[in-house]
């Protein structure tokens, strides 16, 4: 399928949405920007958005071959990814299976320790009021989501995590945690979409504990480029 990227319909924080020739198809490009702290650490690396699209596109088609629907269609380049256009669930999924970041800040737990069983998180997706943590009771006030799209999009995050884990666990990468997004499809119903990557997932090397993500950038200690280009190696897709 060839099809070319149109007019600009949404700038991201890190990614840009265009429109194409089909009207239900999108043209999603990475960036090489990079942001923290809900966007008030901002900052660049050139190779980063190669790194992260050519990350997402391999673990969109995994999931894909393991049964998760997702809104990918083809790569239409190593930055450029064809998705299905989506009404977007205006709730972030975040699954944890290892104490970190805000977690440890909330909790006081200890960073590193792992938890019974994975803990999964909403968040509402409005940067007004700085995304914040809600109760599913909350999730239900404001008519986010019903009782029984939460189960099914709590079933698809579970279902993604456990299997995501996995292929980094031969990667030898430990998967902490990681933040999902999902979109309506008229016919398919929920989708994953936007993107999984080291901006949006915490991993740590398994044998160091060192941190191959974001929070390389979080923490000032740039370049991230390497650290993505380690994943990249480890999961066979570049040298």
């Amino acid at each position: 399928m060839i099809l070319q990227k149109l007019d600009l319909l949404h700038r991201g924080k890190a990614k840009d949405v265009y429109r194409t020739e089909d009207d239900d198809l999108l043209c999603i490009h990475f960036r090489d920007d990079l942001t923290a702290g809900d966007g008030t650490r901002k900052g660049s690396e050139e190779g980063k958005g190669r790194a992260a699209g050519l990350i997402s596109a391999y673990l969109f088609r995994y999931l894909s071959d393991h049964g998760i629907p997702t809104h990918q269609v083809e790569v239409m380049g190593p930055q450029d990814i064809l998705v299905k256009s989506l009404s977007m669930v205006p709730v972030e999924v975040v699954v944890r299976q290892v104490a970190a970041g805000s977690l440890v800040k909330r909790l006081g737990l200890p960073a590193g320790q792992v938890l019974p069983r994975p803990l999964v998180e909403w968040y509402y997706k409005r940067d007004d009021l700085g995304d914040p943590l809600l109760a599913e009771e909350h999730v239900r006030l404001l008519h986010l989501l019903t009782d029984e799209e939460m189960a099914q999009i709590r079933s698809l995050a579970l279902g993604i995590f456990r299997l995501l884990s996995q292929r980094f666990k031969e990667a030898n990468l430990l998967l902490v945690d990681m933040k999902l997004e999902f979109g309506r499809h008229p016919k398919e119903g929920f989708l994953l979409a936007d993107e999984v990557s080291p901006d949006t997932c915490r991993l740590w090397d398994e044998e160091t504990g060192s941190s191959l993500d974001k929070d390389l950038f979080r923490q000032g200690k740039a370049p991230i480029v390497p650290a993505y280009r380690e994943v990249l190696h480890r999961l066979g897709l570049e040298e």
